[in-house]
């Protein structure tokens, strides 16, 4: 199970990455990952499907990462109707395990960062398997 201060350890780590306001991540401007509550909309959408407990909203490369990663792992990422086209997933975080998120939010951050930085992160970062 993962929390809010998990998030904000690994949103942070990254280069250039800051939290805007509390639990809304970006890097130069572009968001990350940022707490998502349900609206009434998505409330009405989802019906008894609707989670309980924390979300997290997180950017995706692109719908089709979306679609797999929803259809791989329903229990952990979801979507309502308000993000219908856009390449971003709902995190059930207390669901999600430290380590997957980290690859979400790395994820996020490759699509995002500016290309520069993005270089001198690949050049520096340590690989890992």
């Amino acid at each position: 199970m993962a929390t809010w201060e998990d998030v904000r350890k690994i949103a942070l780590s990254f280069p250039e990455t800051v939290e805007r306001k509390p639990r809304d991540f970006r890097v130069k401007e572009k968001m990350l990952v940022w707490e998502r509550p349900l609206r009434a909309a998505d409330l009405a959408a989802l019906g008894d499907a609707a989670p309980k407990g924390a979300i997290l909203g997180a950017w995706v490369p692109n719908l089709d990462t979306k679609e797999a990663l929803i259809s791989s792992r329903p229990d952990v990422y979801f979507t309502t109707p308000h993000f219908d086209g856009y390449p971003a997933v709902l995190i059930r975080l207390k669901v999600i395990k430290v380590r997957e998120l980290r690859e979400r939010i790395e994820e996020a951050w490759l699509d995002r960062a500016p290309k520069r930085v993005l270089q001198r992160y690949l050049e520096t970062a340590p690989k890992r398997d």
